[in-house]
């Protein structure tokens, strides 16, 4: 299946994508329990909720003002993962790390496909990150990897826009990763049974339609599962955290000369099974 959020008079809804359009996913199992796909993942009803439209359950809606929006708006974390692409480690010259190095964002980043991003004031240095983010499905502490897939809700696009003159102000990243916008996320959460293998999920990223990224998470450094059960030996990974598992080469800041993000660039995320992000950029 492919779920997203969609806005409403109810406010945040959590919605099937289908052929015929988006049907609403709490309304087809018939309950009133709760809205949001966040909740939705942590009701453990999917499987109800993909029997009702493999049923015919639901009606296609007519979206109103807002649309989609990032598949999950509301995350307890968004938890990010750097250096975790071999050939992006080793095109910034940076060692292959022993563990996962990780980095936080917060929701004030989070935009859906189609947004427009207003480059921070603070940077002019501000670059790309096309990634794959995967969708906690059930709580997670301490989990085995051979356990661990059984609590990934599902994939998405995430672009982990960088100001990278604020990233290197200070030992950690994190003040170049936090800017308003700087995580479009989406356009929906495709579940694994559709997205196929964890470790074959391919992801390119097109700048105003030049392509500068194209891997797949088969060069990942630490797998999925294996990020899973790390990270949660660290904290419990709660159902709706994101994580976004890393950047492929080709990033602006290890091209000659560095290339940074302009205003009016058109950026898409693309892969053959998640679909694609768009965003536009603005000074």
């Amino acid at each position: 299946m492919r779920l997203v959020t969609y806005a409403s008079d109810r406010g945040p809804r959590a919605g099937v994508q289908t052929d015929q359009g988006v049907l609403d996913a709490w309304d087809m199992i018939g309950s009133e329990e709760g809205s949001g796909l966040k909740e939705l993942l942590a009701s453990g009803r999917l499987d109800e909720v993909k029997a009702a439209v493999e049923a015919g359950s639901g009606y296609p809606l007519l979206l109103g003002p807002g649309g989609i929006l990032a598949p999950i708006p509301d995350p307890d974390k968004i938890i990010c993962i750097g250096l975790n692409y071999r050939a992006h480690a080793e095109e910034t010259g940076a060692e292959i790390p022993k563990a996962p190095t990780i980095f936080g964002k917060y929701r004030n980043a989070l935009v859906p496909d189609g947004a427009t991003v207003a480059l921070p004031p603070a940077s002019r240095r501000v670059d790309y990150e096309a990634e794959v983010a995967f969708v906690i499905g059930r709580r997670a502490a301490s989990v085995s990897v051979e356990d661990a897939l059984d609590h990934v809700a599902g994939y998405t696009l995430l672009n982990d826009l960088s100001a990278r003159d604020l990233q290197g102000l200070t030992m950690q990243w994190m003040a170049g990763k936090v800017f308003d916008g700087a995580a479009p996320c989406g356009p929906a959460l495709v579940t694994p049974d559709e997205a196929g293998p964890h470790d074959a999920i391919g992801i390119a990223m097109h700048v105003n339609g030049e392509e500068r990224q194209s891997s797949s998470t088969a060069d990942l450094i630490f797998s999925v599962p294996e990020l899973v059960a790390t990270l949660s030996t660290w904290l419990t990974l709660e159902p709706g955290d994101i994580i976004s598992t890393g950047t492929p080469s080709g990033v602006g800041l290890a091209m000659d000369p560095r290339t940074w993000l302009e205003d009016e660039d058109e950026l898409v995320v693309s892969s053959p099974v998640l679909g694609e992000l768009r965003t536009k950029i603005k000074r």
